[in-house]
């Protein structure tokens, strides 16, 4: 099996800035790692993700503020997040995909997700 587990997750203000970390083995996802974010009511939104050719894609909602990165042991994901507004208050996921071939652009391509972690953003 394969698990992900999410942390660093938390309550900051508007303008501050965090760091979430995502452990895993990443070297079995041969497609896709990346970080999706969700909030109630609303589908599972696309944040972030590194490709099987090790580039780095965000959404326009993000750009600039958020990066990516996986270190090189293959073992952390970690989401930069500067500049938080409330807008990015949301549950944070983790995922990896198996598939390749995939733009990694959307929840299809992945299949392993880890268990969230809350960001509050407040104003």
């Amino acid at each position: 099996q394969v698990h992900l587990v999410e942390s660093g997750g938390g309550s900051v203000p508007s303008g501050g800035s965090l760091r979430l970390s995502c452990a895993a083995d990443f070297s079995v996802f041969v497609g896709c790692v990346g970080w999706f974010r969700q909030v109630p009511g609303k589908e599972r939104e696309w944040v972030a993700a590194i490709d099987r050719y090790g580039r780095s894609t965000s959404a326009d909602s993000v750009k600039g503020r958020f990066t990516i990165s996986l270190t090189s042991s293959k073992d952390t994901l970690y989401l930069q997040m500067n500049s938080l507004k409330p807008d990015d208050t949301a549950m944070y996921f983790c995922a990896g995909g198996s598939i390749a071939g995939r733009w990694c652009d959307r929840a299809d391509d992945f299949n392993y997700w880890g268990q969230g972690t809350q960001v509050t953003v407040s104003s």
